[in-house]
């Protein structure tokens, strides 16, 4: 594989982020407060961009148990935001175990010496920063508002949100960083960590639609995607960043369904948006238990109410988790793309449709037909196809 070139301004800070990876390796792990009796459950939401991960993160995020943070790699791209995906791994897996134990000094490589807690990439979206010990702005068994919490927590002390950890029994983390499932291997046989992943999919044809509407906000990570050296991609006519997403859905699914390691056992479970939104209690009570979690009765009400709004939520709401007809939300691909586009994405993510259960249309006629279920019976045997032409998984 060969690696980007680096401008002079980003060696420095990859040596930095390197040199902070090795220091790390060799110190304990982060402190915790609970004993071992009590042992913390780590939780990773792997997923893509648009494809749900936003409002499966708020499921966990809203939980009084649990410590939640929206996406702490986005600040390893954002500082070298030169590099390519492949190349940035093993630095955005290593901030993740840090935060997963707890341990924040890894964003020293990071944010600017003097920082809040606002420092944090989408910060306000996690219940846990919002409430004490990070704030007061609403009590930890509360349903928390990002619009509350910004004016009241935004100045608390860094330092607050180490200690928060600290104080839960789950940390859950929410990515879209990572394009292979075996970057994680040192994670999931680490004793430090007791992880468990949830791989969140989407059909590509929804979040083609959706990435559409948050094109500009998504140009930088494009070309961190397409390895441009740092040129953001905002348009993306051949839908380059799409194929890419469905091969490695494809390779983090392979990996873990098909003589997955035995440190895998037991801690990966494969998610649909569409099953959440088709029956959202029922599956969100699967995905509790997979992860050490109860639904309270608070928590029951709130996922009805989120799930039952009106419409499909509007443009400027892209990276929010509003009230929203969570079914009509699954289907909005279907009467706003050209079926022009419909069949180039079948085209390029014919292996991932088929693997992950979702069926093509072969009309304008039949992708408009909303009695026409896309939405293939979930099982093992749905998971039985691998793709030859596929290339193997960067290391």
């Amino acid at each position: 594989m060969r690696l980007p070139r680096f401008s002079s301004t980003v060696v420095p800070a990859l040596l930095l982020a390197q040199t902070c990876v090795l220091l790390f390796l060799v110190s304990r792990p982060g402190p915790s407060s609970l004993t071992r009796s009590e042992e913390r459950v780590h939780v990773l939401v792997l997923s893509s961009w648009r494809s749900g991960s936003s409002f499966v993160g708020q499921l966990f995020s809203q939980h009084p148990d649990v410590f939640y943070m929206m996406e702490p790699a986005w600040h390893v791209w954002a500082a070298l935001s030169q590099g390519s995906a492949p190349a940035l791994h093993m630095a955005v897996r290593d901030l993740v175990r840090s935060v997963f134990l707890c341990d924040m000094d890894v964003f020293d490589a990071y944010l600017p010496w003097r920082r809040k807690i606002s420092d944090l990439f989408q910060w306000a979206v996690s219940r846990a920063l919002c409430s004490p010990p990070a704030c007061n702005a609403f009590a930890r068994g509360d349903i928390s508002s990002e619009a509350v919490c910004k004016p009241l927590c935004a100045r608390r002390p860094f330092d607050l949100a180490q200690e928060a950890c600290r104080s839960y029994s789950h940390v859950v983390l929410k990515e879209v960083r990572f394009f292979n499932l075996q970057v994680l291997y040192p994670l999931l046989s680490d004793p430090a960590l007791n992880l468990r992943i949830v791989h969140l999919v989407r059909d590509p044809r929804a979040v083609l639609r959706s990435r559409e509407q948050a094109a500009k906000a998504l140009a930088r990570d494009n070309g961190i995607v397409l390895g441009t050296n740092g040129t953001s991609v905002e348009a993306d006519p051949r839908l380059q960043v799409v194929s890419e997403v469905c091969r490695s859905h494809v390779r983090i699914a392979e990996a873990a369904l098909r003589k997955p390691p035995p440190f895998l056992q037991g801690r990966y479970r494969l998610v649909r948006y569409e099953d959440l939104a088709r029956d959202p209690l029922p599956e969100i009570r699967e995905l509790y238990a997979f992860t050490g979690l109860s639904l309270t009765p608070q928590l029951e009400t709130w996922i009805h109410n989120i799930t039952h709004g009106s419409g499909p939520g509007a443009r400027r709401e892209a990276f929010k988790t509003t009230s929203r007809d969570a079914l009509n939300v699954s289907q909005a691909w279907r009467h706003t793309l050209p079926f022009t586009k419909i069949r180039r994405v079948q085209e390029l993510c014919a292996g991932a449709l088929q693997l992950l259960g979702y069926l093509p249309v072969h009309s304008e006629q039949e992708q408009r037909d909303l009695s026409l279920d896309l939405l293939a019976p979930r099982g093992r045997e749905s998971f039985k196809w691998a793709s030859p032409t596929d290339a193997p998984p960067e290391s």
